[in-house]
């Protein structure tokens, strides 16, 4: 069963429409990624599906209720979560109040004590910064504390927006395997992500965007192996 069901969805910024009947779905426990080129409206998705964005038509249906007018503080609150491109960290906060900021929604509050353990245990750097404001952090370390503030939520969905752009590889491959060992313990995630070679390693099932319409899904294997996506984004 889906967790997550998007159909026909039009969304755009005022009179420019980017995308144009999208459908996805999310199984429950699984890892999704969405790629596609720059500009494909891979980020303009999330942020529909989010509610930061007003739909212009289609439905988006959380749980089997149609959350399509909600505000993005009402989905958060039943547990769609948005790690959102550019980290958008409080920087002039610790990491710590950081994290603290990602358990304010009532059904994570109960469980922050535990979920913060849950973090500093994935990312022991935090734990070592959990006192240094996070504007002061390395771009990797921010990235890292978007993650953990999204997982302090309690998130039924954890949507991630361009995980690795900016950092060093070395830095990118520890997030690609933090989100693996999420999946591994039952999380469901849609990740966005610039590298499709990668992304699509540690994914169940993805989809490619094109142009604002989706013109390829299946799983990850399906995906990786077909001959048009080799071609134009895995350089084969």
């Amino acid at each position: 069963m889906a967790l997550l069901e998007v159909r026909d969805l039009a969304s755009g910024y005022g009179e420019l429409q980017v995308l144009w009947g999208v459908d996805l779905d999310l199984d429950s426990g699984l890892l999704t990624s969405l790629v596609g080129s720059n500009g494909a409206g891979k980020t303009t998705l999330l942020r529909s599906i989010m509610g930061r964005l007003p739909l212009k038509e289609g439905t988006v249906v959380f749980k089997d209720e149609d959350v399509g007018g909600m505000s993005a503080h009402e989905k958060a609150g039943r547990g769609l979560i948005l790690v959102p491109e550019g980290r958008q960290l409080f920087t002039s906060m610790t990491v710590e109040e950081n994290l603290e900021m990602g358990a304010t929604v009532p059904r994570a509050a109960a469980k922050a004590k535990e979920n913060r353990e849950k973090v500093y245990e994935l990312f022991p750097r935090l734990k070592e910064r959990a006192g240094q404001k996070a504007g002061t952090l390395s771009g990797g370390e921010q990235q890292m504390c978007a993650v953990a503030r999204g997982i302090m939520s309690e998130p039924e969905i954890l949507m991630v927006d361009e995980l690795s752009l900016g950092l060093a590889p070395v830095l990118a491959l520890n997030l690609f395997k933090a989100l693996k060992l999420l999946r591994e313990e039952g999380m469901t995630i849609l990740l966005v992500e610039q590298n499709v070679h990668l992304a699509l390693k540690i994914s169940d099932y993805a989809y490619v965007l094109s142009e604002g319409r989706v013109s390829l899904h299946g799983t990850a294997a399906e995906v990786e192996g077909n001959q048009e996506v080799r071609k134009a984004y895995l350089g084969i």
